[in-house]
């Protein structure tokens, strides 16, 4: 059974998109370690950091019900041009 999320916000000061739930847990998600991890160039980092700031929601179910790396290498093209 998945829990009801009562809020969902990217907390600056931390650098977290915090999950509140119903029964009162939260959950936080360290975006600068999972840019880190996953994002190997400025064009996906950019992608991610649109999803934090403008739909926090959209990012926390990609983080903890999809998969990132697949998601950044369909929306992002990255053409070297010499």
């Amino acid at each position: 059974m998945k829990k009801s999320i009562r809020s969902c916000k990217f907390n600056m000061d931390s650098g977290c998109v915090e999950l509140k739930y119903w029964d009162g847990s939260m959950l936080a998600i360290d975006c600068t370690a999972l840019e880190n991890q996953v994002a190997h160039n400025r064009f996906q980092r950019s992608e991610l950091d649109y999803l934090i700031y403008n739909d926090p929601a959209a990012y926390a179910d990609l983080v903890l019900n999809g998969d990132v790396g697949l998601y950044l290498k369909t929306v992002t093209e990255y053409k070297f041009i010499s």
